[in-house]
């Protein structure tokens, strides 16, 4: 029989009840006669404190609260893919009213699919193996595996043909006795993490599309990022960008409370999108899950656990799953509002004391593994921060960045310039990008690393100059700073600059990626050693290639790599008119090879020495151990 107990006080979203029964911590509860739900969250004598998930307006002393039994859990499914869900995973869609009402069910209405099987009776199955194959309509075929806890011998199997996701395909018993009867859709308690045969090593990046992400500030692989950005900086367009460029195989968007007016925007423009992989509705491969502000406190709390284990759910299936989370500041904001109404002791900010292990939890459920089922799966977790005021050093921000290996923190005065992605290229960071080195080789670029130095210090340096600038005035700096500085300009306008409305530079392949590095790094050499040819800078600003040049990401098209072997081809040629004009000195330039020429091949030159001094620039193919990494 349940456990029962009576409410005592209520607070919000958190009660205090008089057991009449055994609770267990963490336990979830049925509140009421509309059945709310709730959790036990802390055992006080014959005390229980509930955190209730649900809007509780209504509820007095004296109502019943009703034990599960059980821990709080979602139901996962083949029929999550394509939908849309609020925090708790109960379906939006086809209701015949505007609000979920209070104690709906959680898993929705069933929904049929067809049915392989993949084993036979007799068969003898471990926990997390593969049963069956499932698809419905034009959807990408799902797998369903027994549960990670359930083992034994096949005794019965459905065959092939359609059934709903709650029927029973299968059933098992196990070597003591006891059976398990497993259907498509299937629970898992939220806050317990899916077991993995084993944690991976990643040695590639997860793809974005963006090029100051990819090509500077890369993300593993099941690795872990975070978006800090204050008010207005394009953190949930960036997000959006992202769910729509990257290579996962599937997108796990959380919008955790934002404004209903953003989230209702992503709800409405998502299903309208066409996935580039297949030219089919990008839906196909979403699930969107919305907790917005003006939802039950608690449920944001519950959210973001519902999301990862989601997305542990997909990648149990061998899938590659990109989880965007909007945002753990409000997330952290719902923490520390139930926090209070249990009395609890705050702690920096107000934050509850847990704030960081609470971060740590989630962050740590990003991984690439090697699945119960033998097949290779991972979850990357994208968490954007909402510190207030633009105040980086708040503990939201300062928590997060002890947990991931990816920094991307968004420039308010970048974004006021209409500069997007509005990303700090001196202020983020990318941990593992030393890791990507053999990735990129193999994908054509063996001096990525190289080039990744180099504009990060000619970004650096144009930094400094700039300062300089204020004080004596940028006419007063030596021709080589100036330079610098016009290079650095450059490189920010047809590099870090990317058009999320263009339909040809909206996501960057790393071939057109690998190939605009180079020409920028081509650029800086030949316009150094003209510089030192004695051609004015002037001469050098006013080339005809400069426009193109200036224009690459949106005018030669991912799949058009032979245009920067013509870009630069007519680069070379109008250096070398423009040094010839001079009459100085020949220019000590080795040729350079295409920008879009074969992989493998070391086809761009650097030029080592500093930019801001006045020694001789001396050049050197990037291959170098000596090559300088200095600002171009």
């Amino acid at each position: 029989m349940s456990a029962r107990a009576l409410i005592q006080w209520i607070a919000g979203p958190v009660l205090r009840a008089r057991c009449e029964g055994p609770f267990a911590l963490r336990e979830s509860v049925s509140v009421g006669a509309h059945g709310l739900l709730g959790e036990v969250v802390r055992i006080d004598g014959d005390d229980i404190l509930v955190q209730v998930y649900e809007d509780t307006t209504g509820l007095r002393p004296g109502i019943e609260v009703i034990g599960s039994g059980l821990p709080l859990a979602v139901q996962l499914g083949p029929a999550l893919l394509g939908g849309m869900f609020d925090g708790l995973l109960r379906p939006l869609g086809g209701r015949d009213v505007a609000y979920v009402q209070p104690g709906s069910q959680h898993a929705g209405t069933a929904v049929e699919f067809e049915l392989l099987p993949r084993v036979s009776i007799g068969s003898n199955i471990l926990g997390g193996q593969l049963i069956a194959e499932v698809w419905r309509a034009d959807f990408p075929h799902q797998r369903v595996f027994s549960p990670p806890d359930a083992a034994g011998e096949v005794i019965a199997i459905a065959t092939a043909g359609r059934y709903l996701d709650d029927a029973i395909i299968c059933r098992l018993r196990a070597a003591d006795g006891s059976e398990y009867r497993i259907a498509m859709r299937q629970a898992w308690p939220v806050r317990t993490p899916r077991p993995v045969g084993r944690r991976l090593q990643t040695t590639a990046p997860m793809l974005t599309g963006q090029r100051i992400i990819d090509s500077l500030f890369p993300v593993a692989l099941g690795g872990k990022a975070a978006i800090p950005g204050g008010f207005g900086t394009g953190k949930t367009v960036l997000l959006e960008a992202l769910a729509r460029g990257c290579s996962a195989d599937v997108v796990i968007y959380l919008g955790c409370g934002e404004r209903g007016n953003e989230i209702a925007g992503v709800l409405e423009e998502f299903p309208t999108l066409i996935d580039p992989r297949n030219g089919r509705p990008l839906m196909e491969r979403m699930v969107i899950i919305a907790n917005t502000s003006n939802m039950p406190v608690a449920a944001r709390e519950a959210s973001i656990y519902s999301a990862v284990t989601v997305a542990e759910y997909f990648r149990d299936q061998g899938l590659h799953v990109a989880l965007m989370a909007d945002s753990t500041s409000r997330w952290a904001e719902a923490l520390r509002e139930v926090s209070g109404r249990f009395g609890e002791l705050p702690g920096e900010g107000g934050y509850p004391a847990y704030l960081a292990s609470r971060l740590a939890d989630f962050y740590e459920r990003a991984a690439l593994v090697e699945t119960l089922g033998g097949d290779t799966g991972s979850v990357t977790l994208i968490g954007a921060i909402s510190p207030p005021s633009g105040d980086f050093s708040e503990p939201v921000t300062n928590h997060t960045k002890r947990y991931v290996k990816a920094f991307w923190m968004l420039d308010s005065k970048r974004a006021q310039a209409r500069f997007y992605p509005a990303v700090h290229p001196l202020h983020s960071y990318a941990e593992d990008a030393q890791d990507f080195v053999a990735w990129w080789a193999a994908e054509g670029c063996d001096t990525w690393w190289t080039l990744r130095q180099r504009f990060l210090a000619l970004l650096e340096e144009q930094a400094r100059l700039e300062r300089m600038a204020r004080i004596i005035g940028k006419d007063a700096l030596p021709a080589r700073q100036q330079l610098t500085l016009f290079n650095a300009e450059l490189m920010n306008e047809s590099f870090l600059r990317q058009s999320a409305f263009s339909a040809v530079d909206r996501v960057a392949v790393p071939a057109k990626q690998g190939a605009m590095m180079r020409m920028l790094a081509r650029w800086m050499d030949l316009s150094l050693n003209a510089l030192s040819d004695g051609v004015e800078l002037t001469r050098i600003a006013e080339l005809p290639c400069l426009r193109p040049l200036a224009r690459m990401g949106e005018e030669i098209a991912n799949d058009d790599l032979l245009r920067f072997r013509q870009l630069q081809t007519r680069m070379e040629a109008e250096f070398a008119a423009l040094t010839a004009t001079r009459g100085g000195r020949d220019a000590h330039v080795a040729p350079a090879t295409a920008a879009g020429g074969p992989p493998g091949r070391s086809d761009v030159y650097v030029a080592t020495g500093s930019a801001a001094d006045d020694r001789d620039v001396h050049v050197a193919p990037t291959g170098d151990n000596h090559a300088s990494t200095a600002a171009g």
